[in-house]
């Protein structure tokens, strides 16, 4: 689906459905360096079982056009100009990593667009090791191999997909390689610069997951419980085994409890 937004094309999967805002509708906010199709899964189901879905490729990924925006207020502004643009006045929001900052950030600067929301792989401060702003910086291919590495948890590096032949490991990369580095470098220090954490997650008084990979070494499950403790109305659930990169690595345990939290949030 495509949209104009601040007079720039903007893209979103809708999985297969044509978009219906009279639906209940559900936004999905990828993370630093990636776009839309980490949801694919996720997306498909609830468009297929009530809901509309807009999987948002942010400003400078996948494609919709740049540039990057230079901070996480910035971009949840931009979503919620993008759910107005689709005609949606409300939507729940899932957002993983950059995009749960993006997501939270958008329930504390627009409450009245925001029904609930779900935080995967975050944590309040989010703070980008000086090494790998420099390499994503100087467009250094191992900016892309560190985050590899440390966002896909240790099980999934060796295989066990339930999708037969899909390497999560080399898949990850491969979606990395496809973006630009300055638009890497920038999500990257926006999430490094993003200090209103603990303030937008007091604001956030929609219904909450804080959705934790117990392997994930990016955002650890202590800083998703201390996330949760911040929020007004949270639920914390833990995936065992999993890592950052919750949705892909453990697509259908992703999903149920997605399931469970959007039925009982809307």
């Amino acid at each position: 689906m495509e949209l104009t937004v601040n007079g720039k094309r903007a893209f979103a999967s809708t999985g297969g459905r044509a978009f219906d805002p009279a639906r209940p509708v559900v936004a999905f906010l990828h993370g630093a360096g990636m776009d839309r199709s980490v949801w694919s899964g996720q997306v498909r189901y609830f468009a297929n079982h009530g809901w509309s879905v807009l999987a948002l490729d942010l400003p400078g990924h996948g494609h919709s056009a740049g540039p990057a925006l230079p901070d996480i207020h910035a971009m949840a502004d931009w979503v919620a100009d993008a759910l107005a643009e689709a005609g949606a006045s409300k939507a729940a929001l899932v957002g993983h990593s950059m995009g749960a900052l993006v997501a939270l950030a958008t329930a504390a600067r627009h409450p009245a667009r925001v029904t609930a929301l779900a935080l995967l792989g975050a944590a309040a401060h989010m703070p980008v090791h000086p090494d790998l702003l420099k390499a994503a910086a100087l467009h250094d291919h191992a900016a892309l191999d560190s985050m590899v590495n440390w966002g896909v948890g240790r099980p999934a590096h060796l295989g066990g997909h339930i999708a037969p032949g899909l390497w999560v490991t080399g898949a990850s990369l491969r979606l990395l390689e496809r973006i630009d580095y300055g638009v890497l470098a920038n999500d990257l220090g926006a999430c490094n610069a993003y200090d209103d954490g603990p303030a937008d997650a007091a604001k956030a008084y929609c219904p909450a997951l804080v959705l934790i990979g117990a392997a994930d070494r990016m955002a650890p499950p202590k800083a998703g419980k201390a996330l949760a403790e911040r929020l007004p109305a949270p639920t914390v659930a833990v995936l065992p085994v999993a890592g950052h990169m919750m949705m892909v690595e453990k697509p259908d345990e992703t999903l149920d409890a997605l399931i469970d939290f959007l039925a009982g949030a809307a």
